[in-house]
């Protein structure tokens, strides 16, 4: 082939990989763009949960990213967490109620630190009583006691988003705080009465998985969720106890989930959708939050679902305004009527 034609055949090739590069990056572009405006959902913080003997002492390898939060029964005394503040001796936990730890990620000096905080809060929330900065100096080891609020703030999150568990101050002179539960489940979120952890963090996860699948999620949507986070039907976990139990029959009869057939299904499928109650006592927008947090992210990112729950809000608005004429309509009409009736004789 003569030089000149050669010369312009390497032309041709160089331009058309140079073109082929820029549609390249920009489908890269594009994919990067379409994955910032639909985030994955990542699985909560107990999404690798297992359960060890009190007694273990071995560590497993954290799975998963090292921001991610993994709660695990560990080796700590519970009679050492708590002694400080009550000057109390508290009975060996059992297996099923194995203390936790909580791990943020391998080598961490203040997961320790953080797993007895997290246990005496949740100690102190199970027996509704009052927490203070003092007893949580009394609790957590010498020297990291400069470094209090950063396992606080730990320990908060881990609350939260595991248990579902707020950690809000009443005294900011006092430095006094209260566990407030996201949701009112029966007895201080463990549904049956006795021992047992709250379980309203699961409760908010399973809201989310309904309200990410357009309000009605399938039972394999349910399943498929839950097995991620280490939770398996017919498997009884150390946090959530009987998982089928807890949410086609424990959570239904509550009324804040609805269990239902899928219509003309043969063979019978089911499906999930929020029950009244988790209505009256949370909201979609609370729901994203609660998401959101977990995702180290603001609601805002999960576009669609953000609009349909500021559209669900404004909704809310308007019912309670409405709500609120009515009631005040009834009040004076009732009001009018009693000043026109003549009084009774005695």
């Amino acid at each position: 082939m003569p030089r000149g034609q050669t010369s312009k055949l390497h032309t041709h090739e160089k331009r058309h990989q140079a073109q082929g590069g820029l549609q390249h990056q920009s489908s890269a572009q594009a994919t990067v763009a379409k994955e910032k405006a639909f985030p994955s959902l990542a699985p909560p913080p107990f999404g690798v949960l297992t359960h060890r003997k009190p007694a273990a002492r071995s560590r497993s390898t954290l799975k998963g990213s090292q921001r991610a939060l993994s709660i695990k029964p560990a080796g700590v005394s519970a009679t050492r967490s708590y002694k400080g503040a009550n000057r109390k001796t508290e009975k060996k936990p059992s297996s099923s109620q194995a203390p936790l730890t909580v791990v943020h990620s391998q080598g961490d000096p203040l997961t320790r630190a953080t797993s007895i905080l997290v246990q005496f809060l949740m100690h102190m929330y199970k027996r509704k009583k009052p927490i203070t900065k003092a007893n949580m100096l009394k609790i957590v080891n010498k020297k990291y006691k400069n470094r209090l609020l950063e396992i606080l703030r730990r320990a908060s999150f881990s609350l939260e988003v595991v248990f579902g568990v707020d950690l809000k101050e009443v005294d900011s002179t006092k430095h006094s705080y209260i566990l407030v539960s996201k949701m009112d489940l029966p007895n201080n979120g463990t549904i049956s009465p006795g021992r047992g952890f709250p379980k309203t963090g699961l409760l908010m996860n399973l809201l989310g998985v309904i309200f990410m699948k357009g309000n009605c999620a399938t039972e394999e949507n349910i399943w498929e969720f839950l097995n991620k986070m280490g939770v398996f039907a017919g498997k009884r976990h150390f946090i959530f106890g009987e998982p089928k139990k807890l949410i086609t029959q424990d959570l239904v009869k509550l009324k804040y989930l609805e269990y239902r057939q899928v219509p003309n299904s043969d063979p019978a499928r089911y499906e999930f959708l929020w029950g009244p109650r988790a209505h009256a006592e949370t909201s979609k927008m609370k729901v994203l939050e609660f998401w959101a947090k977990i995702n180290h992210t603001v609601p805002s990112a999960f576009h669609f679902l953000y609009e349909e729950a500021l559209r669900d809000e404004e909704a809310r608005v308007k019912a309670t305004v409405t709500q609120q004429a009515e009631t005040g309509a009834t009040a004076s009409e009732c009001s009018r009527e009693c000043l026109a009736a003549p009084p009774t004789p005695n």
